[in-house]
């Protein structure tokens, strides 16, 4: 059967990898599994949600507008100017944002939007952090361009070194992901990262893709956004595209709506895309997705729940395993010298299981920058996060 050849260069799915990885082997210890290696918050739901959804019944027999609610738009232009402190009309609901069915599906989707066939006369290139989200190289490879994973290590802070992207890469950029808060490190990008970002954007002509899905998760200060760097840079959004989600801020993973917001052009060319092949976020999830971005109440509480795990995570592996809080985010990365026999260990041993570094990033043997980690996720109830710190450190000494 004839399929599209570029999915053969399609890496397995980490999760798929991980479920091989710990093929028959059964955990010894007689208690329940904890599952730390995926993040999915635990948290409760707002209520507000549920009640909306079903306030809003009689909405499901119409069909959705691909770009979103006029509503919808406005909170998420709303919420962006609070958030980081946009002056009056630098996003409007009209101009600047477009709803998404989840940041997973317009992340990929950006692909298909912003890869030429060639670029400077060669193919083009897609670059991304290395560990990476998967959907990035998804975004690269599915649509016909070169996948540049650009190492994130300690050595570079935990984010691409952006002075050590060679001219010939940049020249065929047609595409920069960035995540920021990153996953799964948790570093956060500072105003003359993303300036620099922005300016290596608009210099060699690429769209920048900032995911801030995580950017409402942080243990002190709230990470700056790329907004924020185009707003010191003089306000223009040329070439700059942003993502925000309500899985994490709003533990509504299950909700799948989302937003891209930035450069005005891109965002009508992605609403052209859109009413092609866009999946269109139903009314009912709308209006409860409108709601949660004009609420602020539930997001502090929230957050601190975050910070008090990232407390007893630092009281159980404080001093090992190269612990340190993350600035942004929920997960741990956690230097245990070969992330897959950790791995095996903690599920054999202790019942808990995590995920290989190696398997979020590219490259073989010593080449790969997650090779030596696990990503662990602090997403259960406190409890149930100090158990598994416990056993994490038991196992690994």
């Amino acid at each position: 059967m004839p399929i599209n050849s570029r999915l053969a260069r399609l890496a397995e799915n980490p999760f798929s990898r991980l479920t091989g990885l710990l093929a028959g082997i059964e955990p010894r210890l007689n208690e329940p599994p904890i599952v730390m290696s995926v993040g999915e918050p635990q948290h409760e739901t707002p209520p507000l949600v549920a009640r909306i959804i079903a306030e809003g019944a009689a909405l499901w027999n119409r069909y959705p507008p691909y770009f979103g609610t006029p509503e919808y738009r406005a909170a998420c232009a709303a919420w962006l100017a609070r958030r980081y402190r946009l002056p009056d009309g630098m996003i409007t609901p009209e101009r600047h944002v477009l709803a998404l069915s989840g940041t997973k599906e317009g992340l990929f989707q950006l692909g298909l939007l912003a890869v030429p066939e060639n670029k400077a006369g060669k193919p083009a290139a897609v670059l991304f952090p290395n560990p990476y989200y998967l959907v990035y190289a998804g975004g690269a490879l599915a649509h016909g361009a070169e996948a540049v994973a650009l190492d994130a290590t300690a050595a570079s802070g935990f984010l691409p070194d952006l002075d050590a992207i060679r001219p010939d890469i940049l020249a065929r950029a047609a595409l920069f992901y960035l995540c920021a808060p990153a996953n799964p490190q948790g570093a956060v990008a500072d105003l003359a990262y993303l300036r620099k970002a922005i300016k290596l954007a608009r210099d060699w002509d690429f769209v920048l893709a900032v995911d801030e899905c995580y950017c409402e998760i942080y243990d002190r200060a709230p990470p700056t956004g790329a907004l924020e760097a185009c707003l010191a840079l003089g306000g223009d959004l040329r070439n700059v595209l942003v993502f925000h989600s309500l899985s994490k801020r709003s533990n509504a993973a299950g909700l799948r709506c989302g937003f891209v917001a930035g450069d005005p052009d891109l965002i009508a060319r992605f609403q052209q895309l859109r009413s092609y092949g866009g999946a269109q976020v139903p009314l009912p999830l709308q209006h409860a997705a409108t709601a949660l971005w004009n609420d602020e109440a539930h997001v502090e509480p929230n957050r601190a729940l975050y910070r008090r795990k990232l407390d007893i995570a630092e009281a159980e592996l404080g001093g090992r395993f190269g612990f340190y809080r993350p600035p942004g985010g929920f997960f741990l990365w956690l230097d245990v010298a070969d992330g897959e026999q950790a791995a095996k260990r903690l599920w054999r041993e202790a019942a808990l299981r995590t995920l290989p570094g190696a398997f979020t990033a590219s490259g073989q043997g010593s080449d790969n920058p997650g090779r030596r980690y696990i990503r662990v996720a602090l997403v259960h109830d406190e409890a149930t996060v100090e158990i598994g710190m416990r056993r994490l450190a038991q196992v690994l000494g």
